[in-house]
Order: C-alpha cells, then sequence, then structure tokens
C-alpha cells in the first residue's frame, strides 16, 4: 500500500505540474506555495521531463503530503490502516 500511495502523489504532483504550462505559471505557482523566488525561477525554468520533476525535492516542498491531505486526497495506507485496526 505504501508504494501504491507513493506512486499516486507522485502522479498526482506531475498532472499539477503539467497543468501550470507556462514557465510564468510555474514561477507565481511555486512562489505562492512557499518556495523562495530563487528557487522557483530555477525549477520554473527546467527542462527536465514531467515525471522527473514530480520527485524532485522542490515539488515535494511545495506539494507536500500535508497539503494532499488538506485538499482531500485520502492515504491509501492510513485508510488501510484504520479499516484492518
Amino acid at each position: 500500500m505504501q508504494q501504491l500511495d507513493e506512486w499516486t502523489r507522485r502522479r498526482i504532483r506531475m498532472v499539477t505540474w503539467k497543468r501550470w504550462k507556462r514557465v510564468r505559471t510555474r514561477f507565481e505557482n511555486l512562489k505562492r506555495l512557499g518556495v523562495s523566488e530563487e528557487q522557483a525561477w530555477m525549477w520554473a525554468n527546467t527542462r527536465n521531463g514531467y515525471w522527473r520533476i514530480a520527485n524532485s525535492p522542490i515539488l515535494h516542498l511545495a506539494l507536500s503530503n500535508e497539503r494532499f491531505r488538506r485538499m482531500g486526497y485520502l492515504s491509501f495506507s492510513d485508510y488501510y490502516s484504520s479499516v484492518k485496526a
């Protein structure tokens, strides 16, 4: 369940990054999510692929597991442990 949970969160990060198509949009959204301006500009201009960026530390900082929890995404492993117990 843990691996499925990790893959799902990475996939959500990838789709979110893909939705922010333009460099300016990525830059503004990263700044809005609490990333420093210098790092936001550096990562907004990256040429790495979507899947690779989804696993980057900067996107983990901006789109954390806690933020996903507040947005309403359920964790498979947390749900499984609550049902199993």
